[in-house]
C-alpha cells in the first residue's frame, strides 16, 4: 500500500480545539430556530480581528469553531489529499473575499428598513446563521473530499486576519507578541518534510525558515501540529525574542560536520523479506569522516526536496563508504520510495554525518546498549568500534529485543564480537515467539536483572520501547545524565 504524502495526525491539543465545533453547530443549525444566536458571530469577528493584529492567524489554529469541526470530526474520514493550487491561490482568496463582502452587505441593506425594530435582531442574526451553515456545508464538503483545512485557504475570515496582521506588523504592534514556528538550529533539521506532511494548511516550514530561524509565512495558523510531530524535536512556537534565546542556547554538537555528499549505491543486501542494507560509495567528497552512532540523511525526492534519516549501520575506517539498513514499513512513505526505486549503481545525494546522542562518550568505562527491532542498526557500528578500538571501555553489554526470532539482524556478527572480546556481552530476548528457546519478554525484563552502577546507557528503538525503558531505568535509579537515546 502506497503511503499518502499528507499524514492524518492529532491537531486538537486543548479542549477548546477538540470541542469548539459545538459552537458551529449551535449557530449554524440551532440558529435556524433561534436566529438571535447568530449575533454571537459578531463577537467572533471582533475577537479574531483583535487576535490577528498581534498574533497573525493564531485564531484559525487555536480558537476557530470551524477549524475544530474540520480537525476534530471530519479529518477522521477525510481523503486528506493535496489541496489544488487554485484553491490555495491568493487570487481566489481575494475574489472570494470581495464576493463575500458584497453578498453580506447586500443582505444587510435588504433588512435595513427594519432597523430599530425587534425583528431586525432576528433578521441580522439569521444572516450570520445562514453564513455559518454555508461554511459547514461547503467547508465540510471540501474537508471531506479534499483535505480538512481546504476552506481555510480562502476563508474570508482568514483574509480579514491576514489584513489585520499586516497592519499589526506595519505599526510594530505585533513584534513582541507574534509567535512563529521557530527552529532551534537549521543544521539539525532532518529535512524529512514531516512538518509539511502534517501541516493543516499544507505549507513547507522546513524549506522556508528565515535567517532568524523562524517561519514567516502569513498563512501559518500557529497550530503547533508541526511542533508536536517534528522527529528531531527542534521546533517550537515562540516570539522573535524567545526564538533568538533558543537559538543561542542550542548547541550544534554533532551537526557541524554536515556536508552534502554525492554518492552511488555500491551494494544492496537483502537481510530478510522486509529489511535491506544499502551501501553508498562517496564520490564528492570521496572521504567523509563519521563516528559510530551517527546518522545520515538520504534524499528520496526532489519536489518538494525531502530526505530520510537513517542510522549508519557500518563502520568503514577509510571513510569512503557507509551503509544504512532499512525496514520497509507497509504504507511507509520514505522506506517505500527507497525499496521500490533505489537500484544498484544509482546516484544518491546524502547529507551528514549528523547526531551525537549515540556517539560513545570518550570517558565511558561501562556501557549498556539497548536496541529494539530495527533500532539495532547504529549498534552494529558501535559494537565493532568498542571491540576493535575502544579499549578504555571495560564492559559493554548489548540487549536486543524483537517480536520473533526471525527479526534479529546481524546476529552472527554480534556473536562473533562476543567470542572475540571478553569485554562485550550479547543478550537477546523475543516478545512473542512460541518457538524461541531463549529469553522471552521485553528488553526491560533483562534490564531489571542488570546492575546499572557505573553504566552509560544508549538506546535506539520504537517510541513505545523507548518510553517503557526510560520508565524502567528511572525506577532503577538511573538519572538523565547517563541515558542517551534516539527513536528508530
Amino acid at each position: 500500500m502506497k503511503s499518502s504524502f499528507n499524514i492524518k495526525t492529532n491537531r486538537v491539543f486543548t479542549p477548546l480545539r477538540k470541542y469548539g465545533w459545538l459552537f458551529t453547530i449551535m449557530v449554524g443549525v440551532g440558529g435556524l430556530w433561534f436566529p438571535k444566536i447568530g449575533l454571537l458571530v459578531i463577537l467572533v469577528i471582533l475577537s479574531l480581528i483583535a487576535v490577528s493584529f498581534f498574533k497573525g492567524r493564531f485564531w484559525c489554529g487555536n480558537f476557530c469553531p470551524h477549524g475544530s469541526l474540520f480537525d476534530s470530526i471530519v479529518m477522521r474520514i477525510s481523503n486528506n489529499k493535496n489541496i489544488p493550487y487554485f484553491l490555495r491561490s491568493r487570487v481566489l482568496a481575494g475574489l472570494f473575499f470581495v464576493f463575500f463582502g458584497f453578498s453580506l452587505s447586500g443582505k444587510f441593506i435588504k433588512i435595513a428598513d427594519s432597523f430599530g425594530t425587534l425583528s431586525y435582531l432576528d433578521k441580522a442574526g439569521y444572516i450570520f446563521v445562514t453564513t455559518y451553515l454555508m461554511v459547514i456545508i461547503v467547508g465540510g464538503f471540501l474537508s471531506l473530499f479534499v483535505a480538512p483545512r481546504t476552506w481555510c485557504n480562502f476563508c474570508p475570515m482568514g483574509s480579514i486576519q491576514t489584513l489585520s496582521y499586516k497592519l499589526g506588523k506595519r505599526t510594530g504592534a505585533s513584534k513582541k507578541s507574534d509567535e512563529k514556528i521557530t527552529i532551534a538550529n537549521k543544521s539539525m533539521c532532518h529535512s524529512c518534510g514531516k512538518c509539511a506532511r502534517v501541516c493543516p494548511m499544507q505549507l513547507n516550514p522546513y524549506l522556508e525558515f528565515t535567517d532568524n530561524n523562524q517561519f514567516d509565512n502569513e498563512a501559518c495558523i500557529r497550530c503547533s501540529t508541526c511542533v508536536a510531530n517534528c522527529p528531531a524535536g527542534i521546533l517550537s512556537l515562540n516570539t522573535e525574542k524567545q526564538g533568538a534565546e533558543i537559538v543561542s542556547n542550542t548547541s550544534p554538537e554533532g551537526y557541524t560536520g554536515r556536508v552534502v555528499i554525492q554518492s552511488v549505491i555500491d551494494e544492496i543486501r537483502h537481510l530478510s523479506d522486509d529489511v535491506t542494507e544499502y551501501t553508498f560509495r562517496f564520490q564528492d567528497p570521496e572521504v567523509v569522516v563519521y563516528k559510530p552512532g551517527q546518522f545520515v540523511l538520504v534524499k528520496i525526492q526532489d519536489s518538494p526536496k525531502m530526505f530520510r534519516a537513517f542510522s549508519i549501520s557500518s563502520y568503514h575506517e577509510d571513510g569512503r563508504r557507509l551503509s544504512i539498513t532499512i525496514k520497509k514499513v507497509p504504507g511507509g512513505y520514505g522506506s517505500g520510495i527507497i525499496s521500490d526505486k533505489f537500484k544498484l549503481g544509482d546516484s544518491v545525494v546524502l547529507e551528514g554525518p549528523m547526531g551525537h546522542e549515540l556517539v560513545l562518550d570518550k570517558n565511558a568505562e561501562k556501557v549498556l546498549l539497548v536496541a529494539g527491532g530495527i533500532g539495532i542498526t547504529p549498534f552494529r557500528a558501535m559494537v565493532k568500534d568498542i571491540v576493535e578500538n575502544q579499549e578504555h571501555i571495560r564492559s559493554a553489554r548489548l540487549i536486543y529485543g524483537v517480536n520473533s526470532e526471525k527479526d534479529f539482524l546481524y546476529n552472527d556478527e554480534f556473536k562473533e564480537f562476543e567470542a572475540k572480546s571478553d569485554r562485550f556481552e550479547y543478550s537477546r530476548i523475543a516478545a512473542s515467539d512460541s518457538s524461541w528457546t531463549g529469553a522471552k519478554g521485553y528488553v526491560t525484563d533483562l534490564i531489571k536483572e542488570t546492575d546499572l552502577t557505573g553504566y552509560l546507557i544508549y538506546m535506539c528503538g520504537p517510541n513505545p520501547m523507548i518510553e517503557a525503558t526510560l520508565k524502567t531505568l528511572k525506577g532503577m535509579g538511573a538519572n538523565d545524565e547517563v541515558i542517551y537515546y534516539e527513536s528508530a
